[in-house]
């Protein structure tokens, strides 16, 4: 498995992270102080699309890294549940550097 696949997921995870965080501060301010309805339209609307990008990424990781089912499932729910993607992102590379230890070609000495 080449380090950019997990790069790619990486920078996904964060990214989705980060708008789903933002998505709730709009969503509290639409709906709590009754402002920012324009705003929410469109923070949704970009995070659905790089969610997208996100299950994408993860999926290819989890099928690259062999996952069963049930992780492949908990890493792509884990891009709609605030904050969680911060964890299992760590908790993903902790995993996956070892398999792109393995895989990388040892260097000759010439």
């Amino acid at each position: 498995m080449k380090s950019s696949v997990l790069t790619r997921y990486r920078v996904m995870a964060y990214v989705t992270a980060v708008m789903l965080l933002i998505l709730c501060a709009c969503m509290v301010a639409k709906y709590g102080f009754d402002t920012g309805k324009d705003l929410t339209l469109v923070v949704s609307q970009v995070h659905g699309v790089l969610y997208i990008i996100y299950l994408i990424f993860a999926f290819d990781l989890g099928s690259k890294a062999k996952w069963p089912f049930g992780k492949l499932l908990w890493v792509l729910l884990s891009g709609t549940i605030p904050t969680a993607a911060f964890f299992v992102e760590r908790k993903v590379v902790r995993e996956v550097q070892p398999l792109l230890a393995d895989a990388s070609p040892a260097l000759s000495k010439a």
